[in-house]
């Protein structure tokens, strides 16, 4: 690799990772990540397909889990192009358009991703205004507050691929995972950055205050549901969260120790650690299925 960090003319290939020093067995590593993809591909595509078909479905909380599921196969998509070509064809090379391509691709599923998990606004009126959901929550209001989601979350990550092309990279080209990340990337230019630190840490932050908006909506439901007198009532509107708030859960909970990975850690924990961080997620939308079909 010293050929690839010691050239002075700016780079025309960036270098993928599968995983370092198990290149031997990545044959064997390709089946249970193409296992996960599978899982996530098929069951996304079964969820918009049962919602597009079954009028029964036609229904608020329905509207908000193809969304859901929407965002988590477009993340599934974007990454695995390059994740197949490193595991089964131990390719690991991809231009800078490319790479900068994926990268908006995969943030913006993921923004969109973790706006979409503010359906919890969606249980809180279910809970405090059950006879009114229907009225309050029409299919056109559902339409259009998913249209403005989806257009505030495509323009956070649309500055992403031209704050990256503004760079030079010209010494490395050695990038951290299977897939091409604005921070992985960034940290390779050999040019000022500063510019790409300050958006991208303005874009987690409003990441981070979607979270703060499902943690408050939630203290509101906890307070409704200990207002209900029934316990068997209790119990019930309890029931409608729970795996929406597991879904909460299995997508926020992979970014404390992705970011903050020390930088003497091992690259073969660093690796497993980021194919959890993005596969994980992609099948989360199964786990709200599960309450939503109880109900």
């Amino acid at each position: 690799m010293s050929v690839l960090n010691t050239s002075e003319m700016e780079i025309s290939t960036f270098f993928l990772i599968g995983i370092p020093g198990m290149e031997h067995a990545h044959i064997w590593v390709l089946i249970p990540i193409c296992r996960t993809y599978l899982l996530a591909i098929l069951g996304n595509c079964t969820i918009l397909f049962f919602i597009k078909t079954e009028t029964s479905l036609h229904a608020p909380m329905y509207y908000f889990l193809s969304m859901l599921a929407f965002s988590d196969l477009g993340l599934s998509i974007s990454s695995l192009p390059t994740m197949l070509r490193i595991f089964l064809f131990n390719a690991t090379g991809i231009s800078p358009n490319g790479c900068f391509a994926q990268e908006f691709f995969i943030h913006g599923f993921s923004v969109i991703e973790s706006s979409v998990l503010i359906m919890s606004i969606d249980h809180f009126i279910a809970i405090y205004s059950s006879l009114r959901y229907t009225s309050i929550l029409t299919s056109a209001r559902v339409f259009k507050i998913g249209l403005i989601f989806a257009a505030l979350c495509i323009m956070f990550v649309l500055p992403f691929p031209f704050i990256l092309k503004r760079l030079k990279f010209c010494r490395k080209s050695l990038l951290s995972h299977s897939y091409c990340l604005h921070l992985d990337v960034m940290k390779l230019a050999c040019s000022d950055n500063r510019v790409n630190v300050i958006y991208g840490l303005f874009v987690a932050l409003t990441s981070l205050l979607y979270l703060g908006c499902i943690s408050v909506s939630y203290m509101l439901i906890l307070k409704l549901i200990l207002g209900i007198a029934s316990h068997k009532g209790r119990l019930k509107a309890l029931n409608t969260c729970i795996s929406h708030i597991c879904a909460v859960f299995i997508f926020y909970v992979p970014w404390p120790p992705f970011i903050a990975l020390p930088k003497n850690v091992s690259p073969v924990i660093r690796a497993i650690i980021a194919d959890i961080f993005l596969l994980v997620p992609s099948n989360e939308s199964h786990c709200v299925l599960s309450d939503e079909s109880a109900d």
